[in-house]
Order: C-alpha cells, then structure tokens, then sequence
C-alpha cells in the first residue's frame, strides 16, 4: 500500500510539473462587444451651403469611430461598421445607402460627386427606413445618428407618431439615437418623436466636424460598454458652437 501511495504521489508531481508546458491555453475573450453606426443625412436643397462640410463631418466620424484610444490595446478593441444613407423628396421619396455596413477601417471618404443637395424634407419617412435597416442588420448595439437642417415637410409614408413608434423600437432595443441640427435650432420634429433634450444638440458651421469626431469617441465607448449612453453635456454643447447658432436662428 504504501508503494501504491509513493508511485501514485509521484506521478502526480509529475502531472503537475509538465503541466504548465504542455496545458492547452484557453483564449482569453477581451472583445467587449461592437457598434454599428448609421448615419441619416439630410440632403435637401437647404443644405447646399454646408453640404461639403456635412460630408467632411461624416468621414472625420467614420475615422474616429474606428480609431483606438490612447492607451487602448488590440485586445480590447471593438469592430465598428458604418452605414450612410441621405434622404430628400424630389419626385418621390429619396433614400440613398451610399456606404452600407462599412467597416471603419476600410472607409473611403465620401465626397459631393455621390451626391448632391436637393429637394424637401421627409424627415420622418427617411427615420422610418433607416430603423428597417437597421433591424433588418441586428447588430447587437447601435447609434443612430439623424443630422437635418429643416423640419419635415414631405413625408408620404410615415407620420410623426409612426417616425416616433420606429425609434421607440430602436430605442427599447438598447440602441442609442442622437439628433443634430446642422446650423439649425428648432426641434420641435426631434420632440415629437420622442427625443429628449439630452440626445439633441445643435451644431453651428464651423464645428461639424470637431463635434462629429467627438461624437464618434461617444459612440465607441457606448460599443465597448464604458458608457451606457450616449448623451450632449456642456463640453459638447460648446464645441458645437449651440449657442452661437441659437442666436443665428434666432431660437
């Protein structure tokens, strides 16, 4: 017995030698999750003025929210897929996917030969269409990024209440929207679709980019799970240039 006892001790110091050598090794899953973004962009005849730098806007989002953060390592990196759609009503409904599901890494920068301003507003159909799509992808998390410079005008399939009951859908999901007035500061339309006044910014020329950028920084760290939300505080409201605007508009 107590050779059985010996022979047996020893073969599991054995074991527990060779074990740290030759043990498989499990990965490790650091990957806290994904974002997708998509961005609705207004691409009526009033956003002819501003038009290049809302399009600038949207590629310095595309690059940020693909960009790790200083101190961020690969292991805790997120995939992060960027979708563009305009919208406009001339002759009909206009809703164009001029970047769908775009890795951020692989952008390519859209520029005015894609499209150009032109025509109304039917904001609330272009937000019903971009929660389709939305739904129709499934990501796991979402910012839905609506950018206009007008009030709805032209919408044919949706009213207010069922541009609203797209986004409470979107937003029951987990997914994070936001609305930008591109120097613009009514948002009576925003309200009425069940934003609340801390997902609505307005952004004044001049600062669609920075605030884009910023926005995107938001974006990822609601993907990794840092930010449960996404929200406008002082810092961005001032970078936005908001007040400045209001004064312009005369909100």
């Amino acid at each position: 017995m107590k050779s059985l006892i010996a022979t047996l001790a020893l073969g599991t110091a054995a074991m527990a030698l060779m074990g740290p050598a030759n043990a498989k090794v499990l990965p490790v899953d650091n990957d806290p999750g994904a974002v997708h973004s998509y961005i609705l962009l207004d691409r009526t005849g009033s956003m002819s003025d501003i038009w290049e730098e809302a399009l600038g806007s949207v590629n310095a989002y595309a690059a940020s929210v693909g960009e790790a953060d200083e101190g961020e390592i690969d292991g805790q990196d997120i995939k992060t897929d960027v979708t563009l759609a305009v919208f406009d009503y001339q002759d009909g409904m206009q809703f164009d996917v001029l970047r769908d599901s775009v890795e951020a890494e692989d952008w390519k920068n859209v520029t005015d030969d894609e499209a150009s301003p032109r025509g109304m507003t039917p904001l609330f159909d272009a937000i019903g269409r971009m929660v389709n799509l939305a739904e129709a992808d499934k990501p796991e998390k979402a910012v839905i990024v609506i950018m206009t410079d007008g009030l709805e005008n032209s919408s044919r399939e949706l009213t207010k209440d069922g541009a609203k009951a797209a986004l409470d859908r979107a937003r029951a999901k987990g997914w994070e929207v936001v609305f930008l007035g591109a120097e613009f500061a009514s948002f009576d339309d925003a309200e009425s679709v069940g934003m609340d006044a801390s997902k609505v910014m307005a952004v004044g020329q001049g600062s669609m980019q920075d605030s884009m950028s910023a926005l995107a920084k938001k974006s990822r760290a609601y993907g990794k799970g840092e930010e449960a939300e996404i929200e406008f505080n002082e810092e961005d409201r001032a970078l936005a240039d908001e007040e400045g605007v209001k004064e312009r508009q005369n909100q």
